[in-house]
C-alpha cells in the first residue's frame, strides 16, 4: 500500500500539523495515520511510566486510538479525518522488534501516513518527507541518518525558502545540498498551512 512517512530534524517542528493538513486535504484517501515514540531506558512501552521491566512483551506496544477529542497527536490524526490511528511505542534500540507488528497491522489498509525518522531504516516508503525548521539548529541523530533520503522537505519559516541561508546551521547546510541535487522544497508558514503545491506533489507520487 502507499506509505508516506513524515520525519524532521529536531522535535516539535510540526511534523503532527504536517500529517493533520495532509489528512485533512486529502480524506478520501482513507489514511491510517501512526506514530511512533520510542522510550529512554527504563520507561515501558506498554504503559508509558517508569519501570524496570524488561521482557519481551513489553519491547513494544501498538495501541489504536478511540477518540479524537483527547489532545494526544494521534487523537488529532482522527480529529483530522484519518480512518484509524495508531500509537507504536518501542524501548529506545528497540524498534526493529515492532516491524513485522506494523506490517501486519497496515497491510489491509488503502493509504498509511507515519511520523517517524527511524523507521525510514526498516521500511522504505512511497514518499519520505522531512520538516526542516530555519531557525531551530538541533539535529537529532536519526534525522541527519535519513535526511538525504528524503523525497522532499517542508520547511517552516517566516523567510523565503529562496533566500535560506545554509550558514551556520547543519540541517540547513544539508538543506542546501538537496536544493543544489533539485529535491522538491516546499514552504510551511508559521500557522502550519500546508501548500497546495505539496498536495499536488504527494497526488502525483501516490498515484505513480
Amino acid at each position: 500500500m502507499p506509505i508516506v512517512m513524515v520525519g524532521g530534524h529536531t522535535r516539535n517542528i510540526g511534523k503532527t500539523s504536517v500529517i493533520e493538513g495532509i489528512i485533512s486535504q486529502s480524506s478520501e484517501l482513507e489514511w491510517t495515520a501512526l506514530k511512533v515514540t520510542q522510550y529512554g531506558h527504563g520507561v515501558c512501552s506498554t504503559y508509558g511510566e517508569s519501570c524496570a521491566c524488561q521482557t519481551a512483551d513489553h519491547r513494544f506496544a501498538i495501541t489504536p486510538e478511540l477518540v479524537d477529542d483527547s489532545g494526544t497527536d494521534t487523537s488529532r490524526f482522527l480529529r483530522a479525518g484519518a480512518k484509524r490511528s495508531l500509537w507504536v511505542r518501542t524501548k529506545q534500540g528497540e524498534l526493529f522488534s515492532a516491524v513485522a507488528s506494523i506490517k501486519e497491522e497496515i497491510e489491509r489498509d488503502e493509504n498509511v501516513i507515519v511520523e517517524s525518522n527511524s523507521l525510514r531504516r526498516f521500511i522504505k516508503p512511497t514518499v519520505y518527507l522531512q520538516v526542516v525548521h530555519a531557525q531551530r539548529e538541533d539535529f537529532k541523530e536519526s534525522a541527519q541518518q535519513y535526511f538525504d533520503l528524503a523525497d522532499a522537505y517542508v520547511v517552516v519559516s517566516e523567510t523565503d525558502v529562496r533566500d535560506l541561508q545554509p550558514s551556520g546551521n547543519s540541517s540547513m547546510q544539508l538543506l542546501a545540498h538537496a536544493v543544489q541535487k533539485n529535491r522538491p522544497v516546499f514552504k510551511l508558514s508559521e500557522e502550519r498551512v500546508i501548500s497546495e503545491d505539496l498536495m499536488a506533489f504527494l497526488r502525483a507520487r501516490l498515484r505513480s
